[in-house]
């Protein structure tokens, strides 16, 4: 089984779902490095929590110095450290940085599988497909959620906004009521006015 390498810029992108990669650990084996910034003197609780669920696999790089592209030079040190031609391991680069785009074409041409993304979810196994048929996209919905545990969604906006970028936010507000509307029908959720109550 390939080990899928997930190095996250946390100064660009700060992820709320690392628990996806969790749920799908039976199909493919992951090792996270979240990079923190110097001036980052906080990290989230449910982020703790979540990273020390994979525990040896995953830990965090701690950049000690400032600069405009410090934490992006640690990131393509440890890429280059990791990343070994003939291996089938793959990299994924969660930063919406471009300036990753011209490193990462270099190493591809070695056979070496990397990508940029903008997120966990265009991870392909992870990221649902708009054109699947609804009962497909609600499942993939409540499956979405069921891996986020305690860091699900808890308002009716914050639901609409996680289900439209688990599809790529490629939804209109049609379907957003629709598949909402789904797991109230599935009596996976309650809604209390602006207010989310997931039930058993």
């Amino acid at each position: 089984m390939a080990t899928h390498h997930v190095l996250i810029d946390y100064e660009n992108v700060q992820p709320k779902n690392l628990a996806a990669l969790k749920g799908d650990s039976q199909d493919h084996a992951f090792r996270i490095i979240v990079f923190v910034g110097a001036n980052q003197q906080r990290l989230p609780r449910d982020l703790v929590f979540e990273m020390q669920s994979f525990g040896s696999d995953a830990h965090y790089i701690e950049v000690t110095g400032s600069g405009k592209n410090a934490l992006d030079f640690h990131i393509a040190y440890y890429l280059g450290k990791l990343a070994k031609p003939g291996a089938d391991d793959h990299f994924h680069v969660i930063s919406k940085d471009t300036g990753f785009d011209p490193l990462i074409r270099h190493i591809q041409e070695s056979g070496i599988q990397v990508e940029r993304r903008k997120g966990l979810f265009e991870i392909p196994w992870l990221r649902a497909d708009e054109a699947e048929s609804f009962d497909d996209q609600l499942h993939k919905v409540v499956r979405n959620f069921d891996m986020q545990g305690k860091s699900r969604p808890r308002k009716v906006r914050t639901v609409r906004t996680t289900i439209n970028n688990l599809f790529g936010k490629s939804l209109t507000e049609e379907q957003l009521d629709a598949l909402v509307n789904g797991l109230r029908k599935l009596n996976y959720i309650a809604i209390e006015g602006e207010r989310i109550k997931y039930r058993p």
